[in-house]
């Protein structure tokens, strides 16, 4: 069963698998190829690995899921095929053969999508390594995971198509550490827990993503306050799972304390009028949230080495702690 909504230029499909589905069909995607034949299997196989095609359950192109699985396929626009490689500087903080480790800075678009062509990470990365074309899928290649454009921080990029794929690995199994650091607007009720919830796309804005709302996907953030100021708290966020914007989901509509300066979470002008005036002065512009991805630990694909990365965030977040703190 299939059904069909478009939301701008992006077309969005609900599939649910049947029992008489798993009887005639072996293979995921061939049966995805059958109930939406607009798309050529190629197609549905760069959907797949771009991370359009989802579940609540792990999916395997190469075989049936169970009966009642929901499948959610987004097709985006298309974007143009031929990526340029941009002199666009890049702080890096470990390189080998195999990978590249950077320090996003906020503002920094990690792939071309509509609106974003080009001045993007992508755009860096393959002026810094031009071989990087064909590692992963044909219009993010080498890239393993993302990072909001306003979310600065350390990000893996892959510079094989070996290594690409076991750093997939990882992050399907979550079998990597990752801590964030954020400035929230207000206190939470209790320093520390786990907040466990589904996200999903917003039901009215396409823009945004909303916990627990129907066909979501299991999301768990581990957190604990560093440091609680009169209005705002220094958080440390560690992620079990990555959904799309989850931290800023999870901050504004489950603890109530949207990060500051979140354009899209309402952590903006309402918790700013409650901080000082020199906060306020030197935040009121800024267009983006005060999240920060400050560790990245792994165990290198190739040479299996244990690999830990940190990064401060960036001077306005820095400066905005010291004067919280005075």
């Amino acid at each position: 069963m299939v059904s069909e909504t478009e939301t701008d230029d992006t077309q969005n499909f609900t599939v649910t698998v049947t029992n008489e589905d798993r009887e005639a069909f072996k293979r995921l995607d061939v049966y995805l190829a059958k109930q939406l034949p607009q798309f050529s299997r190629s197609t549905l196989k760069r959907l797949f690995e771009d991370e359009e095609i989802s579940s609540e359950i792990r999916l395997s192109l190469n075989k049936m899921p169970p009966a009642g699985t929901v499948i959610e396929v987004e097709v985006p626009p298309p974007v143009p095929t031929d990526l340029i490689a941009e002199n666009i500087p890049l702080e890096i903080l470990f390189e080998d053969q195999h990978l590249i480790i950077i320090n996003k800075p906020a503002g920094l678009v990690v792939h071309p999508a509509p609106g974003h062509y080009t001045g993007t990470l992508v755009n860096a990365i393959l002026y810094h390594c031009p071989d990087l074309k064909g590692v992963g899928a044909e219009k993010r290649p080498g890239i393993v995971h993302r990072l909001d454009m306003g979310t600065s921080g350390v990000m893996v990029v892959a510079k094989d198509q070996a290594t690409h794929e076991g750093l997939v690995s990882l992050f399907s199994v979550h079998d990597i550490e990752r801590k964030y650091e954020a400035l929230v607007g207000g206190n939470p009720a209790s320093h520390s827990g786990t907040i466990t919830t589904t996200i999903g796309r917003h039901p009215t804005n396409r823009y945004k993503m909303a916990a627990n709302v129907k066909n979501g996907k299991t999301a768990v953030t581990h957190y604990k306050s560093i440091k609680q100021f009169a209005g705002a708290t220094h958080m440390e966020l560690r992620l079990q799972t990555g959904r799309t914007h989850q931290i800023r989901v999870h901050m504004s509509q489950i603890l109530h304390t949207p990060v500051l300066c979140d354009p899209l979470y309402g952590g903006s002008d309402s918790h700013l009028r409650k901080a000082p005036a020199a906060i306020r002065q030197n935040l009121i512009d800024y267009p983006y949230q005060l999240l920060h991805a400050k560790e990245l630990g792994f165990t290198h694909p190739i040479t299996k080495e244990k690999l830990h990365f940190t990064a401060a965030p960036p001077e306005i977040f820095q400066n905005a702690l010291q004067a919280f703190s005075e």
